[in-house]
């Protein structure tokens, strides 16, 4: 087994008891090296260097239209952009690339695309999805596949004064994909497939509220990238703050998470009756801040935590008081906390199913993240109820005969659940919306999100042009139901994407599920895709009925 490379500036932790796990010598490590309580330390994926790809991305910053589509897609957070002022670059490596940021906010600015050499996994995703061509050889984007080895030392260096580089304020950042992408991912570098569907979605989920996050993450392939033994890919800003994760059973990760917000939730009013109970001590103005701060944005959250701290400061002044030092241990709960409840399709259609069907009618304000694969794809590729009609898989080589079970028309049928359904290789900004949305909404929240995968058997570099397929044949509407919009009179229920503008088999037949069947039977592989045609017109319909449906003003009790 091939050593692993491990940096001179890694820490002692990482050094003498990852990297003997990484090298197969995990029986070497004497116990006193191990930690006490079982818990390891986040961000350390940084600090494998795996170098298994033998081209990564380049930059042509001439040809760059500045989108940072190519960053949304990535996987494995390895190529990021920044905007900077021009004094930054003067201590910048000589090879260190830049242009003039784009944009009325970005003038006088810099910005630059960085590639991390030795993280990337050389899947081209993100060389598919630039948008930009070389108008002097339109074979070549903004963003291009070369020799890794040759490019590694100089890009090592080009990597790390990258990552010296402040980052943004993100209280002054749009949320848009390009805003989005400005922020500093606090998932990156996962051992996840080369050109995974779903790591995306959870990249972009923690650059938006990763500072603030619980997660509960069910057992597949998501707690396996996400929780691996020896390194994690969550990790933390340079606040020291970063999600929280933890992963519990298959078929209880639901309930798991419910729980998460359900003891937050009691010890954020514990630690508002203390405030009460100490306000005379502590101040009626900032007890009174504390009590009625608006949380809804970035701002809000931040000005919130200097609060905190504030509070922090006159509980240290009030001595050995025991309700003082006890809200002293809850203060951190006056800072509002998003709870995700994450996992495939296999725990959310079917094993897990009961669970989080009871936790959609709790109304509890939790938000879960569906990364539908449309198989069991952390086991082997086994058939689930989200296989679509038509397609192979283990306990259905013959093709799954009956539809894809509808999880978002059931989970609208409880009236006050955000429902959304994205594929952020079809709307990247629908998505970005979507997540935002379902983060705000006072509720659960439920996000159905369109992950390509190994087992649907192509080229994973053009997972995003599969996913506008599987919209455009009208497999994969997308839509989001916000129960916010009736007290305005309005629909609740939007429909976001077109009718159908391609057959089905133009989708389905770029992929080996659908292709064995109609190489081992084609007669039933014909009678199967006429059936899902079928299916997914008059699914469309139905969707359409529901956007065009009049909705009454909200009772106002309600």
């Amino acid at each position: 087994t091939r050593p692993p490379i491990v940096p001179d500036e890694a820490p002692e932790f990482v050094k003498r008891v990852e990297a003997p796990m990484m090298a197969l010598k995990g029986d070497q490590i004497p116990v006193s090296l191990l930690p006490v309580d079982g818990t390891f330390p986040t961000g350390t994926t940084q600090w494998e260097k795996r170098n298994i790809a033998l081209e990564i991305p380049v930059w042509d910053p001439d040809t760059c239209i500045q989108c940072t589509k190519c960053s949304f897609v990535c996987p494995h957070a390895t190529i990021r952009p920044k905007i900077y002022d021009p004094e930054v670059l003067e201590g910048a490596p000589a090879a260190f690339k830049s242009a003039d940021a784009k944009g009325k906010d970005w003038a006088g600015k810099k910005f630059t695309i960085q590639v991390a050499p030795e993280d990337c996994t050389g899947c081209g995703l993100c060389v598919q999805t630039c948008p930009a061509k070389n108008k002097a050889d339109p074979k070549r984007k903004a963003i291009n596949l070369e020799p890794q080895l040759p490019l590694r030392d100089q890009e090592r260096e080009n990597w790390a004064f990258f990552l010296s580089i402040p980052d943004l304020d993100p209280t002054t950042l749009k949320t848009d994909v390009k805003g989005s992408q400005l922020r500093r991912p606090l998932f990156e570098f996962s051992g996840c497939c080369a050109g995974c569907g779903e790591t995306p979605y959870v990249k972009l989920m923690t650059q938006l509220f990763g500072d603030r996050m619980l997660i509960a993450n069910a057992t597949g392939c998501s707690s396996i990238y996400g929780g691996n033994l020896p390194t994690t890919p969550y990790t933390t800003n340079d606040q020291g703050l970063g999600p929280t994760w933890s992963n519990s059973l298959f078929e209880d990760n639901a309930e798991f998470g419910l729980g998460m917000r359900l003891a937050i939730d009691k010890q954020r009013e514990m630690a508002e009756e203390l405030l009460r109970a100490l306000a005379p001590r502590i101040g009626d103005d900032l007890v009174s801040a504390l009590l009625t701060a608006d949380q809804s944005s970035e701002a809000g959250i931040r000005e919130q935590r200097e609060r905190v701290a504030a509070l922090k400061e006159k509980l240290a002044g009030l001595g050995d008081d025991p309700q003082a030092r006890w809200l002293a241990s809850l203060a951190d709960y006056l800072v509002r906390k998003s709870v995700w409840i994450l996992g495939g399709d296999g725990w959310a259609y079917d094993i897990g199913y009961g669970g989080l069907d009871h936790v959609l009618s709790m109304g509890r304000d939790v938000n879960i993240l569906v990364m539908d694969t449309e198989v069991y794809s952390n086991t082997g590729g086994q058939m689930s109820k989200a296989t679509p009609m038509a397609a192979a898989a283990k306990f259905a080589a013959a093709g799954k005969s009956k539809p894809k079970k509808d999880l978002g028309l059931m989970a609208m049928a409880y009236g006050d659940v955000y429902v959304a359904r994205v594929a952020f290789g079809a709307k990247d900004q629908h998505t970005v919306k979507a997540f935002a949305e379902a983060e705000s909404y006072p509720g659960t929240s439920l996000i159905i999100a369109y992950s390509h995968c190994i087992a649907h058997g192509y080229d994973l570099r053009y997972g995003c042009e599969q996913q506008k397929r599987a919209v455009e044949s009208g497999h994969w509407p997308l839509y989001r139901f916000d129960p916010r919009r009736r007290e305005e009179g309005l629909n609740p229920f939007q429909l976001d994407s077109n009718p159908p503008k391609i057959r089905l088999e133009e989708y389905v037949y770029r992929e080996t599920r659908y292709r064995m069947l109609q190489r081992m039977d084609p007669d039933r592989a014909k009678t199967l895709l006429e059936a899902a045609e079928a299916e997914v017109r008059r699914h469309y319909a139905l969707y359409e009925q529901l956007a065009h449906l009049k909705m009454g003003p909200a009772h106002k009790d309600a």
